[in-house]
């Protein structure tokens, strides 16, 4: 549902600010970046900056509570996370008054991750994602456990719901140019399941922990070399550690580069073991293998345009056609990445 267009407002923002905050800002600019909120830049009047996040639906604000509450879990153990500013009533998230908000601490003088991991981003990527699965795997909400590497993926409804996006779009009388190659790009990867099936069951048991939930490259603050920040967690939920991992390890913004990445990944790997001793070797070993079975078996963004067509905007057309070509990489160099890892960790 479109947020009401009085939510957008600046002056309702600065409203908030005033009320929950008892902060006079100075300046106040829209940020356009986003999809579950609106996002500004303010500067208030002592010339400090912030980064305020405004929630569009009301009804995810217990979730949104419990990613904050993560966030600071994670920066209270030496995570580069911003610090989140709470309300003159001590709350997290300001959701008293019309403007539901959290405020934090602006990132200044970086960018994200979107532009591939290069050079010595490779080992401080991988130092700070050790420090942060380090930290987690202490969050009260679950234990790190082991299981097997199957439930990655569910094999029955990764092809039912490929069946679904097939039939969805070949009934359709006439298609757009991105939905003719989301259709093509679906017919390809659900003639790979099998090979999906076959990597996952070749694979050890995995390790299965509280993570951060969306750690791909827009979620990571870079400055030049150096992690300036993690942001944008998710609710605590266990997640495999090597799926974590390969979200932004194998994120295909990096893949597309070139070859680099089968000499980096390594780099980054022993970054993060440095930082992480305890990590299981198997874990990280499989970081490849599960990225292209989990990345092969998803249907995102090809069903976008029947699942939510006001998501389909040229930057996830764009990321679309990256992220097939990258799982279509990764298969192609998977066994000698998976051999170079075994020998190189």
């Amino acid at each position: 549902m479109r947020e009401p267009s009085r939510l957008t407002g600046e002056q309702m923002v600065a409203d908030t600010l005033i009320v929950a905050y008892g902060m006079q800002p100075a300046q106040i600019t829209r940020i356009a970046a986003g999809t579950a909120t609106l996002n500004f830049h303010i500067t208030d009047h002592e010339g400090d900056q912030w980064f305020a996040k405004v929630y569009r639906d009301r009804a995810a604000l217990q979730n949104e509570r419990a990613a904050v509450e993560l966030a600071e879990f994670a920066r209270a153990g030496g995570v580069p996370v911003p610090g989140v500013r709470r309300t003159r009533a001590g709350e997290l998230i300001e959701d008293a008054g019309p403007l539901p908000m959290s405020l934090w601490e602006y990132v200044a003088d970086a960018e994200t991750a979107e532009g591939g991991l290069t050079g010595g981003r490779w080992q401080a990527v991988g130092a700070v994602l050790g420090r942060l699965h380090r930290r987690l795997a202490e969050h009260p909400a679950a234990a790190p456990t082991v299981r097997p590497a199957a439930g990655l993926k569910d094999a029955d409804r990764s092809r039912a719901r490929f069946d679904w996006l097939i039939t969805e779009y070949s009934r359709r009388g006439t298609l757009s140019p991105f939905e003719e190659w989301a259709l093509d790009a679906a017919k390809q990867r659900r003639g790979l399941l099998h090979k999906v099936d076959a990597i996952l069951a070749r694979l050890p048991k995995l390790t299965e922990q509280v993570v951060h939930g969306d750690l791909a490259s827009p979620n990571l603050m870079l400055r030049g070399d150096d992690v300036a920040a993690v942001i944008d967690f998710m609710p605590p939920t266990p997640r495999y550690v090597s799926w974590e991992v390969a979200r932004i390890g194998c994120d295909p913004r990096t893949i597309l580069l070139g070859d680099q990445w089968i000499t980096g990944l390594p780099d980054l790997l022993a970054a993060y073991r440095d930082e992480h001793p305890a990590a299981r070797a198997e874990d990280l070993t499989s970081t490849v293998a599960v990225g292209c079975a989990y990345t092969l078996a998803s249907t995102y963004p090809l069903a976008e345009p029947l699942d939510d067509p006001t998501a389909v905007t040229p930057s996830l057309k764009t990321y679309a056609q990256a992220r097939h070509q990258a799982a279509l990489t990764l298969l192609s160099h998977l066994t000698d990445t998976q051999d170079l890892l075994h020998d190189q960790t």
